[in-house]
């Protein structure tokens, strides 16, 4: 069996940075790379039936080795990596036995990873990590994932004894644009329920995630030269700035943790005759939801009634919902994934996400898909690390989850 540790590097040296902007499945080439070298692993290890979409989804079946009727279960990670950093040229950085202190990313740079920022760190002492070099994203999220799926397939292919329902596989694109369900064939995939493996911290299960939407706010202006502008011109980047100032300041991602829901200011570009504003809106509860959306117009209204009608527009685009009512009327999937965490020593926190997986458009679409750890920590930036002896934990979990459903009654 290869060895989880060099599978993850195998994955990290391709760029599978995703870009809103293309307009395209896949969104970028790279990720299709990565599903083509994907497929044929898959094939290369004995699952069956494995093919590549034309919007580069990868599937694949262990089909059934026992007599009695099964759940088929299905096991999800995303092939592609946010676009808030580079993913091209990762450098990883192997620490063999993790002493609980600084780590130092990048010399030149004069870039730590320590402890006293990121307290986490902690629970890792004495375990080998994988980093980046500072200068890029390293890719945990998802191709940690990834390599504990494959890994848990294989040793279920290569150890026949292991009783097991049919295992479905299914690697997603462009789920860091929030799109990664968007083309996902539910009725192909034909599982009864799924797992994301696209959690992060060791120990943590989650079945309950943000609603989300976006927001862009378009603010027109007026232009004419300063020296004779007085009662003619109309700047739009104070207008945005007014905008901006109505919303509640202590609702914001660094202000906020937990349930609490959030405003999140993630573009601004402005000269006096336009500015746009892209915010993401975040809340666990469909009311506060709700009422956020509905937030941004208000706003936008009020300000149209003092500088005129149409200074202010608002395009609102809804992108995922709370699994939590999907998943709940088969909590089964969390019951068991909850033990089977256990059973490889490790103690089960179930959390909330404080973002989304592939996992919240899929529990509408009828496959309801909890969330794994994958032993990630830091997503979506340079100071981002995994655990090796973590990742192997969720290869156990995997493995219990498909042997206790082949066991029970």
């Amino acid at each position: 069996m290869k060895d989880i540790k060099n599978r993850f590097l195998d994955y990290v040296k391709i760029n599978t940075k995703s870009d809103e902007t293309t307009r395209k499945t896949p969104s970028t080439d790279g990720q299709l790379e990565l599903g083509k070298i994907l497929a044929e692993e898959l094939k290369s290890i004995g699952v069956q039936d494995v093919t590549i979409s034309e919007f580069g989804y990868v599937y694949g079946v262990v089909p059934s080795n026992v007599d009695k009727k099964v759940p088929k279960i299905g096991f999800i990670a995303h092939m592609d990596t946010s676009p808030d950093m580079s993913g091209e040229n990762v450098k990883p950085q192997i620490v063999e036995n993790y002493d609980g202190g600084d780590i130092v990313l990048n010399k030149e740079l004069d870039l730590v990873l320590s402890p006293k920022t990121f307290e986490g760190m902690a629970r890792y002492k004495g375990h080998t990590l994988i980093t980046t070099d500072g200068t890029t994203l390293l890719g945990a999220d998802d191709k940690a994932g990834i390599a504990e799926i494959v890994t848990a397939v294989e040793y279920i292919i290569e150890h026949p004894e292991i009783k097991h329902g049919d295992i479905k596989i299914g690697f997603t694109p462009d789920e860091e644009i929030g799109e990664g369900a968007d083309h996902f064939d539910v009725k192909r995939f034909d599982a009864d329920f799924a797992y994301t493996v696209d959690g992060g911290t060791e120990g943590e299960l989650e079945y309950e995630n943000f609603n989300a939407g976006s927001a862009k706010i378009t603010i027109h202006g007026r232009n004419v030269h300063p020296g004779s502008a007085k009662d003619k011109m109309v700047n739009s980047m104070l207008i945005a700035n007014e905008y901006i100032s109505m919303l509640p300041e202590n609702e914001r991602p660094e202000t906020t943790e937990k349930y609490e829901g959030f405003y999140h200011l993630i573009d601004m570009k402005g000269e006096v005759e336009e500015t746009t504003l892209a915010y993401i809106i975040r809340d666990f509860f469909d009311d506060g939801y709700d009422a956020r959306m509905k937030n941004m117009q208000t706003i936008a209204d009020k300000l149209n009634a003092k500088y005129g009608e149409g200074t202010v527009q608002v395009e609102l685009k809804e992108q995922y919902r709370n699994m939590k009512s999907k998943v709940e009327p088969v909590m089964h999937i969390v019951d068991v994934a909850k033990k089977a965490i256990a059973d490889t020593g490790v103690t089960p926190t179930i959390v909330p996400i404080r973002g989304g997986t592939d996992g919240a458009k899929l529990s509408f679409m009828g496959l309801p898909t909890p969330n794994l750890f994958t032993g990630g920590e830091n997503f979506h930036g340079k100071f981002e690390y995994v655990s090796v002896d973590t990742m192997k934990k969720t290869v156990q979990v995997i493995l219990n989850i498909i042997k206790s459903y082949a066991e029970e009654n």
